[in-house]
């Protein structure tokens, strides 16, 4: 059987990306800067601690990445998922623009979106199949 869909599909799946969600939430968008519509994340906070808060919010996203990996993702989506990831990396790494960067360059919510869009396509060609319209 398939890694892809070796867990019940429907609740399984959505529970899996109500869960993924609110981590990219945590990461990206958590808390808002007080007196202004901008929302900051872990992400953004752990860049305060050189090296290891960078790596460790890194570690996260590529879950994410790998998680989308076990939903069957496409390798091309997957590549710019992880390309994400590294753009975010790479942000995080400059001192100090690192944390501007993070509060605007939003790769975990952009990620789940991407996620959110191929499972929403696979549902919708399963139920065609099933309905009789991918005969």
């Amino acid at each position: 059987m398939s890694t892809a869909y070796a867990f019940s599909p429907q609740r399984s799946r959505a529970e899996t990306l109500e869960r993924l969600d609110a981590i990219a939430r945590l990461l990206d968008s958590a808390i808002r800067v007080p007196g202004t519509t901008i929302r900051v994340g872990a992400d953004a906070l752990l860049n305060v601690i050189p090296g290891v808060g960078t790596l460790l919010a890194k570690g996260v996203s590529a879950s994410l990445v790998y998680e989308a990996r076990r939903h069957g993702v496409p390798t091309l989506t997957l590549c710019r998922m992880a390309g994400r990831v590294g753009i975010d990396l790479a942000i995080s790494a400059v001192p100090v623009v690192g944390w501007f960067g993070d509060a605007f360059y939003r790769a975990n919510l952009k990620n789940i979106d991407e996620l959110r869009r191929h499972l929403g396509a696979v549902d919708r060609s399963r139920s065609a199949a099933s309905s009789g319209f991918g005969r």
